[in-house]
């Protein structure tokens, strides 16, 4: 049987930390940061990384082919 490859857009988004939970990034902190459309406290929150939700683990597990 072959060997899965990683999807390539997935490796570049998320990460695996030490305990095998998986890392992710927050939308909208890419543009639109100033003249009032977000507030200070809503970027600063986005800044901070998170892990992602249960339910999407095993399919982004695919994915990374763990």
């Amino acid at each position: 049987m072959p060997k899965i490859k990683t999807h390539a857009g997935s490796k570049k988004r998320f990460q695996v930390t030490g305990t095998g939970k998986i890392k992710r990034k927050h939308a909208f902190k890419r543009h639109c940061l100033s003249k009032n459309l977000k507030s200070t406290k809503q970027k600063r929150h986005l800044t901070h990384s998170t892990l992602v939700h249960k339910a999407d683990v095993p399919a982004i597990r695919k994915l990374l082919a763990i």
